[in-house]
């Protein structure tokens, strides 16, 4: 998988090759955006959304020309979300709950995964009891997404994570980027559910990446980036996704179309309204991963 323009992995001179400096904070990472006070340049990470443009950490803080005092207002990411130290954190939690979970199934062996995996209905052959989400174990659409059963596979997962996380982490901030995670990998096993043989397992966090690989995009639309790097990743992604067998493409799509509307509604969010809407999205979300879940129930038990 390509690297996401403005990754922390990715080093860059303090000018790019389009002229854009490199943050104050952050050389490393060029940027198009000012602040509006002092007019330095300032990254996703560091820019504080104010009432015209955006303004760096520094200036909220001094509270120059407000008439605040100084830490009056904290720094905000673009989305609302608290400036923080470490915009990795949760990032590497997830990294490490994937793993742990990796080693567990190692440890147990197969039977751990028949339990964890996303399964809409079937017969154990073990017992001879229906087992899977339509019969009310419906912790397997969340415990499928953090469920890897092979190296290779959780391995790039992983990877992806590491590339596209921690930007929006930074962007978004710690609980906005988790719910987004979540609701994305929902949103997968949700469509799994729905479309997929009733029979049919599939596990893996492949359907939070896709959302993670969404909400850049629109990320990226809302900071008026080049969108053709993430463009092109997101269609040799989908490409991959129908042709390479083998692959539960319900969950890609599902999380890619949960995340890019989370993060739409996280980044468009009007100031003064901010906290309304990112609650009122993530709600619609989860409502319609829940309406798509009855209905799918309903056909296999009604």
């Amino acid at each position: 998988m390509d690297q996401v323009p403005g990754s922390p992995q990715e080093p860059q001179d303090a000018h790019g090759r389009d002229g854009r400096s490199g943050c104050y904070r952050h050389p490393d990472r060029t940027t198009g955006i000012c602040c509006t006070r002092c007019d330095r340049p300032i990254c996703p990470e560091c820019m504080v959304s104010a009432s015209v443009g955006f303004q760096c950490p520094d200036c909220v803080r001094s509270g120059g020309g407000t008439g605040h005092a100084p830490g009056a207002s904290a720094p905000r990411t673009i989305a609302g979300g608290t400036v923080t130290a470490d915009p990795r954190l949760v990032t590497k939690i997830l990294l490490g709950v994937n793993a742990a979970v990796l080693v567990a199934v190692l440890a147990a062996g197969s039977g751990l995964v028949d339990r964890l995996d996303m399964l809409g209905l079937a017969v154990d052959p073990s017992s001879y009891h229906l087992v899977g989400v339509a019969h009310g174990e419906w912790y397997r659409l969340l415990t499928a997404i953090f469920l890897h059963q092979q190296i290779p596979h959780i391995a790039f997962n992983m990877l992806s994570l590491w590339w596209l996380g921690p930007p929006l982490e930074a962007a978004l901030g710690r609980l906005r980027y988790l719910t987004l995670y979540l609701l994305a990998g929902l949103g997968g096993s949700a469509l799994t559910y729905l479309l997929a043989a009733q029979n049919q397992p599939s596990l893996g966090a492949s359907g939070a990446i896709f959302g993670l690989l969404g909400a850049t995009a629109v990320l990226m639309r809302r900071l008026r980036y080049d969108m053709k790097p993430v463009l092109i990743l997101l269609g040799l992604n989908l490409a991959f996704t129908f042709l390479w067998p083998n692959i539960a493409w319900q969950a890609h799509v599902g999380g890619l179309v949960v995340g890019a509307a989370v993060a739409f509604g996280m980044v468009h969010a009007p100031r003064d309204r901010r906290t309304l809407v990112h609650a009122g999205t993530c709600v619609l979300a989860l409502l319609a991963i829940v309406a798509v879940v009855w209905v799918r129930t309903l056909q296999l038990v009604g």
